[in-house]
């Protein structure tokens, strides 16, 4: 008996570990990891739970963002958006203090306590473009480029505020190849191109450095 608990241990850390050493009960379950294996390494402080129904191996070193790849792996048709985005890409002088993410209007409303989420609904049309996957300690992360999230802000600029919008627009000229085309082309889908318009061409004639 003795024998038999000590492998099926051995084996759901060897399978937490092929996941990069967090694991989901779901997926843990469905690759073979009965419940009470998992709740055994918790008990023995072999995994710790970072949130309801996430484990990662203790002695792995620590996630150098829990709260995004925490969201991530509970909603995983969620993509990070407006300032958590911006912060990722280091183009806003704010710090979020929860996870800004997209939603498709009509899915349903994702259940988690933490890290506190801020849930935003996008048209289909909307959601869809301009997602990106970065990877996050071995975990795939939806975040939508750069420039779709300044034409996010800019869409949602009532909500976050408009000098975060125009910041960030600033800011990213300064840190990333200026692409106007692709700015405009998100502006139409997001039916704000003659909001942003004026700020894109003074923008581009500013020699300004933030």
């Amino acid at each position: 008996m003795y024998n038999k608990e000590e492998t099926a241990l051995t084996k759901a850390i060897g399978i937490i570990n092929q996941h990069n050493g967090i694991i989901r009960t779901k997926e843990a379950i469905n690759a073979g990891i009965h419940s009470r294996t998992i709740y055994k390494l918790r008990d023995e402080c072999v995994i710790e739970e970072i949130s309801r129904g996430i484990f990662r191996l203790a002695n792995t070193k620590p996630i150098s963002n829990p709260d995004i790849v925490t969201v991530a792996l509970r909603i995983p048709n969620a993509v990070i958006c407006l300032i958590s985005a911006l912060s990722y890409y280091n183009i806003t002088t704010q710090i979020p203090h929860m996870i800004f993410i997209a939603l498709s209007k009509g899915s349903e409303t994702p259940r988690i306590n933490y890290p506190p989420v801020s849930i935003h609904r996008f048209s289909e049309d909307s959601f869809s473009k301009g997602i990106q996957e970065h990877d996050i300690d071995g975990i795939k992360v939806k975040f939508y480029s750069p420039e779709k999230t300044i034409i996010d802000c800019f869409k949602f600029r009532n909500k976050i505020g408009m000098d975060v919008a125009i910041e960030a627009l600033k800011l990213y000229k300064t840190k990333y190849k200026f692409d106007i085309n692709i700015l405009l082309e998100y502006a139409r889908i997001c039916r704000v191109e003659n909001i942003i318009r004026p700020y894109l061409e003074a923008t581009i004639w500013s020699k300004e450095d933030i």
